[in-house]
């Protein structure tokens, strides 16, 4: 039998292997741009969004299991999709776009929606929703590293 965490675990993996849509002439692009001096964790930036991740699936776990099927649970786990949507789709589309400031903007959608998702979920369960707090204190560094960097770069900005 196929156990919730296995659905919630795929679901995750799939859609964040989506933000390896993007082109080589994309990486050259966004490797050339310069970044702010304090951004020296930059090798980290795989390893902490997989932690963030996981984070999130096993919050999105925690809620399923408290009320499975429930249409209000279902909501909440389009929410979780929509979150993890919003939070892949910035690499691929800053990268397509070539602008730092889409990729600002959607950083920031980001932690809007991971603020309200967090709150939903914080009635259900607080460790659930305590799991979503790696994405709400990372979400902020990276949009701020996104605003500095088109600064630095205007002609990408």
């Amino acid at each position: 039998m196929i156990k919730p965490w296995m659905v919630i675990g795929g679901v995750t993996l799939i859609v964040a292997l989506a933000a390896n849509l993007i082109r080589p002439k994309d990486i050259k692009w966004f490797r050339r741009l310069q970044r702010p001096q304090w951004l020296v964790i930059e090798p980290l930036i795989p390893f902490i969004w997989s932690v963030i991740f996981i984070c999130g699936a096993w919050s999105a776990h925690i809620v399923w299991i408290r009320n499975p099927g429930d249409s209000y649970t279902w909501f909440l786990m389009a929410f979780y999709l929509l979150l993890e949507i919003a939070i892949v789709s910035y690499t691929p589309v800053m990268f397509w776009t070539r602008s730092l400031k889409i990729g600002t903007y959607i950083g920031g959608i980001g932690f809007i929606l991971g603020v309200i998702l967090t709150l939903l979920v914080l009635p259900i369960s607080g460790w659930a929703a305590l799991l979503l707090v790696p994405y709400l204190l990372w979400s902020p560094v990276g949009t701020i590293a996104t605003w500095q960097m088109s600064k630095l770069n205007p002609e990408s900005a």
